[in-house]
Formats: C-alpha cells, structure tokens, sequence
C-alpha cells in the first residue's frame, strides 16, 4: 500500500518552484535579542491570498513555504494552526502545490538556542501534530538550510545561540541533523513523503594555486551536513571535527540516514561563490555559473543524489542582473540534465523582496533587499515575466 502512495507523490523530473521568505532567527539589536520575521517585514501576514494567487499567476505549481513554528506553537504542546489553515487553503485554492517547510532558523521562545537539545523532541511532536491534521501535504523541507542554521547559530556567532566554536557548532549541526531525519521518519511513516531539501552550496574557488588545499578543507566542512544526512563518513580534511558529539547521538543520526525519496537542495547565489587565498576578482555572472556547474558535478560524484537548486536570486548583484543571472543559471543546470546528471529543479527565492539581508540579518534596520520577482509593492519586475515564460519550458 505504501509502494503505491510513494508513487503517487514523486517530485516532478523538473520543477519550477517560488519560495515565500518565512525567516526568524532571533538576533542582537542594541544588545537585545530581536526577533527577525521576514513575514512581518514583508507584510505578508495579511498579504497571504495576494502573494500566493502572484505566484500561481505566472503559471507555477510549486511553492516552498513555511508558517514559523514558534506562532504554531506558542506555548509547549498547544498549536495554534491558523497560519497553516489560511496558507493551505489558499495553496489549494489557487492551484500550488507546497513543500511545506517547518522550521525556517528560529526557534520558539521557550527554547534557549539549537544547543539546548530539547528542541528535538518537542520539534518531532510538532512534526507529528502537523502530520494529524494536514494529509494533503506530500513534500517536505522539515528544516530548512540545516548547515548554514547550525553555522550561523554555533560558529559565527550571529544568530539565536549566539556561539562561536568549532565544539559548538559539531554539536549544535548534530542536533539539527537529528531532528531533521527523525521528521523525515515521521513523514516518511505516515504517508511515504519526499524530502526536497535546502541547503546552503558553497562554491570555493581558489583565487592562487597555493589555496587548493584550503579550498579542499573548507568543502569537507561544509558537506558534513550532507555526510551526516546520507550516513557517510566525512571527507578526510574534517574527519575528527565531530568528535564533540555524543557518540549515540551519532549512531542515531547513522541509523537514521536517507538516500531514497530524496531531491537535495543545493541552494546556489552570487555570494555562494568564496574566494580561497586571496581576494576575489571581478567574476562575471558566467564565471560564477560556471564555477557552481563544476561545484554540482563533484557534490554528485560524492553523493550520487538527485539535486534541485531549491534557491537563488541576484542576491549582492543588482535588478537589472536578475534576467542574466536566471538564465545563465538555467543554461548551466540544462547542461548538466543534458549530461545526465539528475538536476531536478529550481526554486527563485523568493516571491518578494526581502530585508536586511545584506548583513545575513544581523542588522536589523529594515533596508530592503531586492532580489524578489516582486518588490516590496508587490509589483512584478520584468524577471517574474521571464521565469514564467521558463516554466513553460522543458529544460
């Protein structure tokens, strides 16, 4: 029974997708702790119909969105599910189909930070309270971006815990991992459901030959997350770096681990591209396409799953990059499905512009940034004309 429901909900070959920004981390404004919500900023809170009926005008079926947890449960164990009512209801209405995103980098005010690993277990009760009362939903983003929630949160320092050591961070991406994959379970019990992942996909380059070392460093750091999501060992430059963590906890992750069912999100923008060894040159939009094309085709010789880019935007560039800067991507990522690789989608985040995410949300000023198919009037910009036109296309 379950072989035929797993059928029938596979994610499209290719999907074109929108994402709606949810973010809320908690970070430090005058040295107290701010709450950063994208939905407040945006004016989507009372902007739901609207901005979900612009998404499925311009022909797309696929959204990414996620309600923040802590106004779904504002108090341990009592669930409010008005946002989820309204936001599913207008997906259903207007024709979306959502991968429902459950944690977006914040967590309710009870919880101290990701540290503090009670989160998990009331994290995967409200996974399973969410599972009771929604039966439609078949693609899920349980977490979103867990490397770069535990490297903002446990090693730099920025966001909710507010910590900066290499321990740290080993435990605080363990207990994230750990609560992605026992959602994933969950989700995978009740209705045989697919994670569509989001990552962050940093593309080191090295800008001096000396730096290739460097370089192979800082990429077995950033693909622990996905080592310890596919139960594998790390690369050899980061293979003691999770020796901080409870041994059971990383036997449970192991047990744990998914390959199937799977469409990794490798989330890809101007700023993903990292200059190793010196300073950056003066990349082109080409040049940092082509260096993500040759970053993907190493990520799945290692990995050999399926991938989407379930992010991207001109994010650091300007508007009138936007149209460049999708289509050199969507040439690259057709490059590579002509190569076989199994490129599976892409994902423009997000629908409308965002806020303060010049300074990764650290600064919370309220300056725009604008990188959405609509801007903080809700106007369409000529990018959104050319990504419907896209989504009518076989890639």
């Amino acid at each position: 029974m379950l072989d035929a429901i797993v059928d029938g909900i596979e994610f499209p070959d290719f999907a074109w997708a929108v994402g709606e920004e949810g973010s809320d981390p908690l970070v430090l404004a005058d040295g107290v702790p701010y709450r950063q919500d994208q939905f407040e900023q945006s004016g989507h809170y009372s902007h739901v119909d609207d901005d979900l009926r612009s998404i499925a005008a311009l022909g797309i079926k696929i959204v990414r969105y996620g309600a923040p947890w802590r106004l779904s449960e504002p108090d341990p164990g009592q669930y409010d599910w008005t946002l989820w009512d309204r936001a599913l209801a207008r997906c259903a209405e207007h024709g979306l189909e959502p991968i429902v995103d459950l944690l977006h980098f914040g967590l309710p005010d009870s919880f101290d930070g990701f540290a503090d690993q009670r989160w998990v277990d009331s994290f995967c009760r409200y996974v399973e309270a969410f599972l009771d009362r929604y039966q439609e939903p078949r693609w899920f983003t349980p977490i979103n971006e867990p490397g770069v929630t535990a490297e903002n949160s446990g090693c730099l320092g920025m966001w909710n815990d507010r910590l900066a050591s290499g321990p740290d961070h080993a435990r605080i991406l363990a207990n994230i991992v750990l609560a992605n994959l026992e959602a994933l379970a969950r989700i995978r019990g009740d209705r045989g459901g697919w994670w569509i992942g989001s990552e962050g996909f940093p593309v080191p380059v090295a800008v001096e030959p000396r730096a290739d070392a460097d370089v192979q460093a800082l990429r077995a750091w950033t693909w622990l997350v996905w080592d310890l999501h596919f139960g594998r060992d790390p690369l050899p430059a980061s293979a003691r770096y999770l020796d901080p963590v409870d041994t059971a906890l990383l036997e449970r992750i192991r047990s744990l681990a998914v390959t199937d069912r799977v469409v990794a999100g490798l989330d890809f923008y101007p700023t993903s591209v990292l200059p190793v060894g010196g300073v950056a040159p003066e990349w082109s939009i080409h040049e940092r396409v082509a260096f993500a094309v040759a970053e993907f085709r190493r990520w799945h010789d290692r990995y050999d799953v399926p991938f989407w880019v379930a992010e991207t935007s001109n994010l650091s560039l300007g508007i009138n990059d936007q149209i460049p800067w999708l289509l050199s991507l969507t040439d690259g990522l057709r490059g590579l499905r002509n190569d076989g690789l199994p490129v599976r989608g892409l994902c423009w985040y997000s629908r409308g512009d965002q806020f303060d995410w010049q300074t990764e949300l650290v600064n919370p000023k309220g300056a725009v940034t604008e990188v959405g198919l609509f801007d903080v009037r809700r106007r369409a910009r000529p990018v959104a004309t050319i990504f419907a036109q896209l989504a009518t296309q076989a890639l």
